[in-house]
């Protein structure tokens, strides 16, 4: 396999990059292919991380979590936020919760539902950043 950099790093390479973005000689960085290489993570890090990532990439499901770092809030709330029926909701929290996105806690007879954790706020917040740079 013939591996090429995305951008010559001294003045020795002749190359310039063609309109495709790929270059036209071959790998002048061994030391950091290997480097890249050895910090990739593992097959099925890469598989679970890539399923996170479809689970948010839902619109309905991206909703109810941007609403979800607003605020926590029950199934009836994030209802007539994200403008779907309760059914709905609920599905779709089911799916979260077992993808570990979101966790709620009881009151009475109502669940209230907030992000898990800081990643996921985080995966959210900065997912609205990047889009509205």
């Amino acid at each position: 396999m013939t591996v090429r950099p995305a951008a010559p790093r001294s003045g020795r390479e002749t190359s310039t990059a063609s309109q495709d973005d790929g270059c036209e000689v071959t790998c002048v960085h061994p030391g950091a292919v290997a480097r890249v290489r050895t910090a990739l993570p593992g097959a099925q890090c890469v598989e679970d991380a890539t399923t996170l990532l479809k689970v948010v990439a839902d619109p309905t499901r991206f909703r109810i979590l941007s609403a979800l770092n607003v605020e926590e809030l029950c199934v009836c709330d994030l209802a007539a936020v994200v403008g779907i029926s309760e059914s709905a909701v609920s599905h779709q929290l089911r799916l979260l919760r077992a993808h570990r996105l979101v966790t709620f806690r009881k009151e009475g007879r109502v669940a209230y539902y907030r992000l898990l954790d800081a990643h996921i706020t985080g995966l959210i917040g900065g997912a609205m950043d990047h889009v509205r740079e």
